[in-house]
């Protein structure tokens, strides 16, 4: 089942690190409560709001749609989602389904090997 958490660095959701970090699998059964988070984040903060996704395994159709309204709330309140160092499953899912091209998406650095 997948747990929001907020970043351990902020206590107070409405901190300028607006920062929702998911773990598990990000579908229908989860997906009520990680909307709750979301609009919670949105409602008492300002800035940008960020999804770290680096430890969800999955994600189906109801989180996708999740995560494209989450998208539209806050560009019309100026504001940007942004999606952070997600799995390869889960950057492939948003490549087959185009989002990539419309969320914004910050995937982590490739390990370099010498």
């Amino acid at each position: 089942m997948l747990a929001p958490t907020h970043d351990q660095t902020a206590t107070n959701i409405t901190t300028p690190n607006n920062v929702v970090h998911l773990t598990g699998i990000l579908d229908v059964r989860s997906v009520g409560d990680v909307r709750q988070t979301l609009n919670t984040v949105i409602d008492s903060s300002v800035g940008d709001v960020i999804v770290d996704l680096e430890q969800v395994d999955a994600v189906d159709a109801t989180g996708l749609g999740l995560l494209v309204a989450t998208h539209r709330r806050t560009q019309l309140l100026g504001r940007q989602l942004v999606l952070r160092h997600p799995v390869p499953s889960v950057v492939r899912i948003l490549a087959v389904t185009r989002l990539h091209r419309i969320l914004r998406v910050e995937r982590a650095p490739l390990a370099i090997i010498a």
